[in-house]
């Protein structure tokens, strides 16, 4: 499944409803005014809006239709993400067969100082940020090595942005955030500017696009960098094909129960009427494209109707809804998609294991204009 932090996979919950009190009510209603907040150590925290409700609303209503219209029939795996979603997926990354997330920690418990070594950024953005939570090992080596100024968390969760940003001023007193909701299709070039920055995106997210998606990614983040920017990547390796299926398919089922949920979102959200149940998880492993996918697979005929769209579809039984990939690499693949995007690897840091890489690459030589 997707990889924690990603704002094409968010990991977070949806905001409360409206009316709802939360500990944060002021001092996020302060920051959408455009007021900076202040802690008692000077430090501020901003936040940069770029999405708001309404995007969202306009997003998964395209995405249904166009999903659901097309064939074979996909949805994009940030659907899957609302408070219930969020909670599944914080249980998948403890599952014994889940190892990405402790794979990628335990580089960065082991490495953190060399990355910051390497790249010695006054600035930290990370993609997808969600709560931070891991993001914390690269701040503090940053900190310790005397040159952490900024940090700008990326997300499409504004609630999520500001309570994170708030934990983290009084957590590093001498930190400036500067938090944007954005949309990694649309907001990538909305980055704030200056300093040496160091771009992280973590968790594997990255294998969740496809190949020709993944470039233009890679290449529009490095059309904005400057020669002492770097990115830092976080992505899962080849390695045996069950091992593979069995981290997208566990035994106690929570990885059905989060494909699934993504069923409950459009029920809720857009009057549908799927019924749950009626659809099997299914994980397997593509070897002609390197990527796990993630279906639902309908367990008998049936004609689902989705009021807010107008709109009725018929499963025929045994018939897939594509739901997520979640490609694998090896080193010199990564290199030559890094490569063609205008990157250069600089270093690469494994688990002993070798299940997971994070990759620092460093604008090369030959830079690569954005896709228009």
């Amino acid at each position: 499944m997707s990889m924690e932090g990603a704002t094409m996979t968010p990991r977070t919950p949806t905001t409360a409803p409206a009316g709802t009190a939360t500990p944060t009510d002021s001092a996020d209603a302060a920051i959408r005014a455009g007021q900076l907040r202040t802690d008692d150590a000077g430090s501020r925290l901003t936040l940069e809006r770029h999405v708001r409700d309404t995007d969202r609303a306009v997003a998964l209503a395209r995405d249904v239709v166009t999903g659901l219209t097309s064939i074979p029939r996909a949805l994009p795996p940030k659907w899957f993400y609302d408070a219930t979603g969020g909670m599944l997926f914080d249980e998948i990354t403890r599952l014994p067969e889940y190892y990405p997330t402790r794979r990628e920690r335990a580089i960065l418990d082991r490495h953190a100082g060399d990355i910051a070594a390497a790249c010695p950024a006054d600035t930290l953005v990370e993609l997808g940020s969600g709560t931070s939570t891991k993001t914390r090992l690269l701040l503090d080596a940053l900190r310790d090595g005397g040159s952490l100024r900024r940090f700008v968390p990326f997300d499409v969760d504004e609630q999520t942005l500001a309570r994170a940003g708030q934990g983290l001023l009084a957590a590093y007193p001498d930190l400036t955030v500067h938090a944007v909701v954005g949309d990694f299709e649309r907001h990538l070039g909305r980055l704030p500017a200056g300093g040496r920055r160091l771009v992280a995106f973590l968790g594997g997210t990255i294998g969740n696009m496809r190949p020709a998606v993944r470039t233009e990614f890679l290449r529009t983040v490095r059309a904005q960098t400057a020669p002492d920017d770097a990115l830092l990547l976080g992505t899962d390796l080849v390695k045996d094909p069950d091992r593979l299926v069995a981290a997208y398919d566990d035994g106690a089922g929570v990885t059905a129960a989060f494909n699934r949920n993504v069923l409950t979102v459009i029920n809720r959200e857009l009057g549908a009427d799927f019924d749950v149940r009626g659809f099997a998880h299914i994980a397997l492993w593509n070897a002609a494209d390197s990527w796990i996918e993630m279906r639902l697979r309908a367990v008998r005929d049936q004609r689902v109707s989705i009021d807010a769209l107008a709109l009725t579809v018929d499963f025929e039984r045994g018939e897939d809804l594509l739901t997520e990939i979640s490609a694998k690499f090896t080193p010199d693949r990564l290199d030559a998609e890094l490569a063609a995007a205008g990157w250069a690897t600089a270093q690469r840091w494994t688990d002993p294991d070798g299940d997971f890489a994070v990759t620092l690459a460093t604008p090369s030589s030959h830079p690569v204009a954005a896709p228009i």
